[in-house]
């Protein structure tokens, strides 16, 4: 079972990358057959020598695009190699695409080229992969159509869970969802809305807001209607509007290492390590550039976990990154026009209620990624950290288990707690004006009761019965049960 393509320039090159997660190799299948974890390839498709460019060129064709180990693989290939490539095929699709990113990652042009021919051809097959607006390259004639640019780009492939949750349209259900509601029920559940997924964003980080923290981060989540540009500038201002401790609040990009770390000590506690705080600037350009120009370019929900988990993975500030790559998710929602002002999909709830996914999520990048960095364990909060690998890590990205999941928390943030809620809502004014129609309860009172009723399946408990007895009239307790039984 011979290495092909992607993890025979890995293997070979020695290269740092990730290794690609569905490695290709030679199997007893009569045509190229993708499966779960790898690429089966029939004997006679696969490139007959070791040649790396010819392994190159194959990966291009048979198992897509791979910017982080294309990055590091062509800076490898010599110009002789690359010239002779394209004089022997000027008009080949997978050799212009290879000349292409050739002369991006080597900053250089290839000299001695023949008339290149051929019609123009997306870099990303669409069939395979959600793309982006795209950049023709005259030269080449290749159509640079990924999500981002050459500086800064995530790859999503096109999984079955990703097309249906997009074909489903879930900010579409969303709009039509609200606007079935009158104001006062809208406003009601966004109120809800707003408090819960501040709340279930500082769960997250293991915090439980103050009153002053809550009200500043429910003022952030406002903030994300406005039409503003995100830079480092705004970014900083959000964070500093996220943390309560001056000592917390940023100026500008971190200049420190930062690091994640679990309950273990010494080196094998740390859990992930970020791009050296010198290659933050340049990878948050590449990222915020991709985020100010993805809306009406690129689908909201697959902008947001772009844009929210890039963030995350760069981590440019000390503190804060969490709770303000949440933020982004739901500015990245608001940027595209696609919900009405004030309305918020309660994201983060989702996300709480299931912090397993989201760990594996986030795990998909930073797992592999923390394999690059060699971490020494000096001492007490010391570490020597030693990055063995190259910016290419953190520029290029497979993005698609990250955006399989915020489509999902967002479907699940819209029919599971925004629906439900809102229901919830709904039941308890009916059964109020049930019991206010009948009888003189104080409001207060009432509330606890019918809360009690919807929350214990339509039961006022003993207990609740015991402590209003002399407050409440006796047949209150029965009509909210029937009340209840009643409902729809």
């Amino acid at each position: 079972m011979g290495q092909l393509g992607y993890a025979h320039l890995h293997s070979s090159l020695g290269l740092s990358a990730f290794e690609p997660d569905r490695p290709a190799h030679t199997a007893a299948v009569t045509r190229v057959t993708p499966s779960a974890d790898a690429v089966l390839i029939p004997a006679h498709v696969a490139p007959q020598s070791d040649d790396v460019l010819a392994h190159l060129l194959f990966a291009l064709k048979h198992e897509g695009v791979n910017l982080q180990i294309l990055s590091q693989a062509l800076q490898k290939i010599p110009v002789p190699a690359m010239v002779d490539a394209i004089k022997t095929a000027p008009s080949g699709v997978y050799v212009r695409s290879a000349c292409f990113l050739w002369e991006a990652f080597n900053a250089q042009a290839l000299p001695d080229l023949p008339a290149i021919t051929g019609p123009t051809v997306d870099l990303f097959d669409a069939g395979k992969y959600i793309t982006g607006p795209g950049i023709r390259n005259a030269k080449w004639r290749v159509n640079f159509n990924g999500l981002g640019s050459l500086q800064y780009c995530a790859t999503v492939e096109r999984t079955p869970l990703i097309e249906a949750l997009l074909a489903s349209d879930i900010l579409a259900s969303a709009e039509a969802f609200v606007s079935q509601l009158g104001p006062a029920a809208t406003d009601r559940a966004m109120s809800w809305a707003y408090l819960h997924e501040t709340q279930s964003s500082f769960a997250i980080e293991r915090e439980t807001p103050s009153a002053n923290k809550a009200e500043a981060f429910v003022d952030l989540l406002r903030q994300a209607h406005q039409v503003r540009r995100l830079d480092e500038a705004y970014l900083v201002e959000l964070q500093n509007a996220t943390l309560t401790n001056p000592l917390d609040r940023a100026v500008e990009y971190r200049n420190q290492q930062n690091w994640l770390r679990g309950p273990l000590r010494g080196a094998p506690g740390i859990t992930y390590v970020p791009p050296p705080p010198a290659m933050v600037p340049a990878l948050m350009e590449g990222l915020l550039a991709f985020a100010n120009a993805a809306p009406g370019k690129v689908d909201a929900l697959v902008c947001a976990a772009i844009t929210s988990f890039g963030f995350v993975f760069i981590h440019p500030f000390m503190d804060g990154n969490g709770r303000l790559s949440r933020f982004l998710f739901h500015q990245a929602l608001c940027q595209s026009g696609r919900l009405r002002h004030g309305l918020l999909l309660p994201v983060s709830v989702a996300m709480k209620r299931n912090e397993e996914a989201y760990l594996k999520a986030l795990k998909s990048f930073s797992g592999p990624a923390r394999k690059c960095w060699d971490v020494r364990w000096i001492g007490d909060d010391d570490y020597d950290m030693r990055f063995l690998s190259d910016d290419s890590l953190y520029r290029f990205w497979n993005a698609t288990a990250c955006v399989e999941f915020g489509l999902e928390m967002a479907r699940q943030a819209l029919d599971t707690d925004l629906k439900d809620e809102t229901e919830f809502l709904a039941r308890f004014d009916a059964i109020v004006k049930v019991i206010n129609d009948r009888f003189d309860v104080r409001g207060s009172e009432l509330t606890t009761l019918v809360l009690s009723c919807l929350q214990n399946k339509g039961k006022v408990s003993a207990n609740r019965r015991k402590k209003f007895e002399l407050t409440v009239p006796a047949p209150v307790f029965d009509a909210i049960e029937e009340a209840w039984s009643e409902l729809p």
